[in-house]
């Protein structure tokens, strides 16, 4: 963007803008909204965050850093209540003039039309995974919606080529904008006693996620099962909190793993927790750019990841992580078993990988694409955005 036409856009002071994502607590996109509302440059945005369920890690985060949240406690964006939602966001959006509202995912659907009827000059929608795991009501109101937007941001080619391929979004309607990573708090850190229950493993493979079925975690414990020979007094730590859980127990028990295999419930303490894995492990059946993966390269760990959505993105053809065939365990265990026998290549993955995050995706980075996002679209409409 041109000097002058940024100087213009500021002339009345910072922009409002507002994000909107459906719950505030752990996942990959509740961290996205929570980043970007966080660290956002307040000379030139005012970031305000909307969402169904103001409660959890997130919302802590954004209130500790003094960001306005509002809630609409909305159990689905078709519901009865609904309408009075509506009507709470729009007079909210008119007192507070907000400039840009940003929606993540399905919640487009309610928050797009609103915007609108508004006259919020720029309205964006975020599509950082597929829509092919919504259920079919869901993804056609999503296409409807995408009609009404302005533009939509993804954080990967692999989405990019979603929207285009499957969805018939234009190429020029979408940004991409990678993930960032908070690099003050996801670094390599030598000599940190790992935490319990790993506190005495000899070596660590490890998963942090949202324990859906997506994930596939069932995957990782059936290829550690055939690499624990390898040493008997590695672990296999898997740290969050979903709905699989108790399938994943009864599976390690099924796999005779249930000595070797620790669970940790999801915890605001995500670094000490990588940085006691030594191979983090993604094997998702589904995924668009891991902030998991991210924060683990960020920490240092060598990583095996399945190949699709972004993930070849993130650590390239094996040059920063171990790739393997998406639902194959066999090739999973095959990449395992290079990394468990081969600390060489281990050290040098995990050197490849922090230095790639904190050159090329930092929360910095991802920040200052986002805002010029913003700044592009407002630009596009030629209208005053000072009030």
């Amino acid at each position: 963007m041109r000097q002058d036409s940024r100087q213009s856009l500021f002339n009345g002071g910072p922009i409002p803008v507002l994000l909107m994502v459906r719950e505030l607590n752990h996942g990959g996109v509740e961290r996205d909204v929570a980043k970007i509302a966080i660290h956002i440059d307040r000379r030139r945005f005012l970031p305000h965050v909307a969402t169904y369920s103001a409660k959890g890690m997130r919302f802590e985060e954004l209130a500790a850093a003094g960001v306005p949240v509002l809630e609409i406690p909305l159990s689905s964006f078709v519901s009865r209540r609904a309408a009075a939602g509506a009507v709470r966001l729009g007079a909210y959006l008119r007192q507070n003039r907000i400039r840009v509202v940003h929606a993540y995912d399905p919640i487009a659907v309610f928050c797009a039309p609103v915007a609108r009827a508004v006259r919020v000059p720029v309205v964006l929608s975020s599509q950082l995974g597929s829509r092919d795991l919504l259920d079919s009501r869901s993804r056609r109101l999503l296409r409807w919606s995408d009609k009404i937007v302005d533009g939509f941001v993804v954080n990967c080619e692999a989405m990019r080529r979603h929207l285009v391929e499957d969805e018939h979004i234009r190429p020029d309607a979408i940004h991409l904008c990678y993930n960032g990573v908070d690099t003050r708090q996801f670094f390599p850190l030598d000599g940190e006693a790992r935490p319990d229950p790993v506190r005495d493993a000899s070596l660590v493979i490890g998963a942090i996620c949202v324990l859906r079925p997506e994930k596939a975690l069932d995957l990782l414990q059936e290829a550690f099962a055939r690499v624990r020979h390898l040493d008997p007094r590695m672990k296999l730590l898997i740290v969050g909190s979903g709905p699989e859980l108790p399938k994943l127990q009864a599976n390690a028990t099924r796999l005779n793993i249930a000595d070797a295999c620790c669970f940790q419930p999801s915890t605001p303490e995500v670094p000490k927790f990588l940085r006691a894995i030594d191979i983090f492990a993604l094997c998702s059946h589904s995924e668009a750019f891991s902030n998991a993966l991210l924060e683990a390269m960020a920490c240092g760990c060598a990583s095996v990841g399945s190949r699709v959505g972004g993930t070849p993105e993130l650590t390239g053809e094996d040059e920063r992580g171990l790739l393997f065939r998406a639902g194959d365990v066999a090739d999973m265990a095959d990449k395992l078993a290079m990394l468990i026998a081969n600390e060489p290549l281990r050290r040098e993955l995990s050197r490849r990988a922090a230095a790639f995050a904190r050159e090329s995706l930092s929360i910095e980075v991802a920040v200052e694409r986002t805002a010029a996002i913003y700044e592009q679209e407002l630009t596009k409409k030629k209208r005053p955005v000072s009030g």
